[in-house]
């Protein structure tokens, strides 16, 4: 008990994750200088093949889930099932006890669960790291070789864990998404004008998202960054701030959105404003409601996940433990993306919600 007491204090201290380019490996850096590349290679091939199941039955393993999963975005609740769907296909024999929380603002929330979480003694832990409390955190849990540590929603180690890294890092990279977005933006301005940018709270994602993406921006073209927003990914909030730029700064060529709340809030406020349409704003991350928003030409662009693999990846990773063979599991699985675009072919969007979505189109 007094270790987790402990561990509650240390969640409970420090702000947030003041991310820099020095802190983190970047995926291909970190495969290369730990010699993962072959393995990562194969394991990404075992998540695009069907699901070769367990010969014989696996003593019943329980994994926890402590997510951040009430938002309108359904990247972590498709994750949720297409990872117990792929266990299904496995054979794996599991419990799966799970808690939602809204994120960024609901810390102390998570804090309880996570305690309930190691009072439960699992075998499989699944969070997050998006702050300096998350972070303080997970340092305790990997001293604990009895639990295996899945980090979702981050795709880059951190350098100063060294050699004493988390079971598995899954997701899809920040940053490669949001340069794609970039790109897209340089190219439709030809480098010239202003622009806004919203941002989630304030560590690791929206850094990885938002920081990493004006950093770009600033290197690669002529573009004037006017005005920026934290919105602790609340709808309404991204809304409110989007009105309050508009006021003052109405002459801008698009408003980067972190995530599919946020653009969805700033949607609403353009709309008010009888500005969508002449001004750009993108989604992050390609679930159904930014698709929705892309079919009904209320949103330019989104870099879309192939979302379903990295619960795929995950249920992979657990099957290989089980049968002994973890040194098949790479550190990090960083799924694919695809660029989707207002005006999109329906056939063609439909193929890429077939692969992006294969276990979870229908739920």
């Amino acid at each position: 008990m007094k270790y987790l007491l402990n561990l509650l204090l240390l969640f409970s201290v420090s702000i947030s994750l003041y991310a820099n380019n020095n802190e983190y490996y970047q995926v291909r850096e970190y495969l290369k200088k730990n010699n993962q590349e072959h393995i990562y290679k194969e394991f990404k091939q075992t998540v695009k093949e069907k699901a070769k199941a367990l010969e014989k039955k696996n003593k019943k393993i329980k994994i926890v889930l402590v997510y951040p999963g009430n938002q309108i975005s359904d990247y972590w609740r498709k994750s949720k099932l297409s990872f117990e769907k792929r266990l299904q296909e496995l054979n794996i024999n599991y419990e799966l006890i799970e808690f939602f929380t809204k994120p960024a603002i609901e810390i102390k929330e998570q804090s309880k669960h996570l305690m309930e979480a190691l009072k439960l003694e699992p075998d499989y832990l699944i969070f997050t790291l998006d702050t300096s409390k998350h972070k303080k955190f997970i340092e305790r849990i990997i001293s604990n070789k009895k639990i295996k540590l899945i980090l979702q929603n981050i795709t880059t180690p951190l350098k100063s864990w060294g050699e004493r890294q988390p079971f598995l890092y899954v997701g899809f990279d920040h940053y490669k998404g949001s340069i794609l977005l970039a790109d897209y933006y340089i190219k439709q301005t030809k480098g010239e004008g202003k622009y806004a940018v919203l941002y989630g709270s304030k560590g690791y994602v929206s850094f990885m998202r938002g920081n990493k993406f004006v950093d770009y921006i600033r290197k690669n073209s002529n573009l004037i960054l006017t005005d920026e927003y934290y919105t602790d990914l609340n709808k309404e909030k991204a809304k409110n701030a989007t009105l309050d730029l508009l006021d003052r700064s109405s002459d801008i060529k698009f408003i980067y959105a972190c995530t599919t709340d946020i653009a969805l809030g700033a949607i609403e406020a353009l709309k008010e404003k009888n500005l969508l349409g002449k001004i750009k704003i993108n989604g992050w991350g390609g679930g159904s409601s930014e698709l929705e928003a892309i079919e009904k030409a209320e949103l330019d662009i989104t870099v879309m996940r192939m979302n379903d693999d990295n619960g795929v990846a995950m249920a992979e990773a657990v099957k290989l433990d089980i049968l002994k063979q973890p040194y098949k599991v790479p550190t990090i699985y960083s799924g694919n993306f695809a660029i989707v675009k207002k005006g999109i072919k329906k056939e063609e969007l439909e193929k890429l919600k077939n692969r992006a979505f294969r276990y979870t189109k229908d739920d």
